[in-house]
């Protein structure tokens, strides 16, 4: 297949998934505000944040469509704009994902969310990048991407691996929104055990934690424990197994920069800022 060729079916790809596509930053304006997104929408704040640091972007017809559910893919482009983390591992073999065509829209992004601890493959060296993600799974990749631990331990040392480098030309024009998926999926520098503090921590923010996946819970707490959870309408529920959306996937990522202290807290007069969980903070739907 010739250059040429390549770049029109990589270029065919994103359109057909809506993305918007951005040949320059100075032919194509940074987009911050979406007609579908108004300003009383409770996740604007989060979706204009992170819109003015290009770490999200639109639709070709200006849309955000805040409420459609995330795939792995979109979640690996938007961790991949977002976060910049060290390598913990290397793609087996150093290929790609048998489901996972090298001229793919999302292949770097997918095999770097991969090797710095975000995400995590299924067996027979498969990634599913079309599956819908779940909220508890984004919470849990983010945890672990980032190698967060309990306020009250240390994060383990996280030691990176030689890395190994892939063409950045298609990622340079995906749709920046963003893990682990499956249930038994584990990033290799956490621990698997759960622990009690979290589990009482999670009881406690939660009126529906026995939906949580087992798997999930130790991280869900360290989010808890870190401000990084988002609930709308109602603080109290998480909705751990429901099809993560849009706004939420925004929601979430604003929330863990936050905690990078690379992006400032939302004041407490803006009516987002009541979804953010806090532990020991009484808190009830915000509407």
């Amino acid at each position: 297949m010739s250059i040429l060729s390549h770049i029109s079916v990589v270029s065919a790809s994103l359109l057909t998934l809506g993305l918007a596509v951005s040949t320059t930053a100075q032919t194509s304006p940074k987009q911050t505000t979406f007609p579908d997104v108004p300003p009383n929408y409770w996740a604007q704040p989060f979706i204009q944040r992170l819109a003015q640091k290009n770490m999200i972007v639109g639709y070709p017809d200006g849309t955000f469509r805040p409420e459609q559910a995330v795939q792995r893919d979109e979640f690996a482009a938007m961790i991949r704009q977002a976060f910049d983390q060290e390598q913990v591992r290397q793609i087996s073999s150093g290929s790609a994902y048998q489901d996972v065509p090298r001229d793919y829209w999302a292949v770097s992004a997918i095999e770097e969310a991969y090797q710095q601890g975000f995400m995590n493959s299924y067996p027979n060296n498969s990634f599913r990048p079309n599956k819908p993600m779940s909220k508890s799974q984004a919470i849990v990749a983010l945890v672990r991407g980032l190698n967060l631990a309990p306020k009250n331990q240390q994060a383990t040392r996280r030691v990176a691996k030689q890395p190994i480098y892939f063409p950045l030309a298609v990622t340079s024009l995906m749709q920046p929104l963003i893990v682990s998926q499956a249930k038994a999926a584990k990033a290799p520098t956490q621990t698997t055990a759960v622990q009690k503090p979290m589990v009482a921590l999670v009881n406690n923010s939660y009126q529906d934690s026995p939906e949580i996946p087992k798997y999930a819970v130790n991280d869900i707490g360290i989010a808890t424990q870190r401000n990084m959870v988002v609930n709308y309408p109602n603080p109290k529920l998480l909705n751990p197994n429901q099809p993560l959306k849009r706004a939420t996937a925004a929601a979430l990522i604003h929330q863990a920069l936050v905690t990078q202290n690379r992006i400032e807290p939302l004041p407490q007069n803006v009516k987002a800022y009541n979804y953010i969980v806090r532990p020991g903070i009484s808190q009830q739907a915000a509407r």
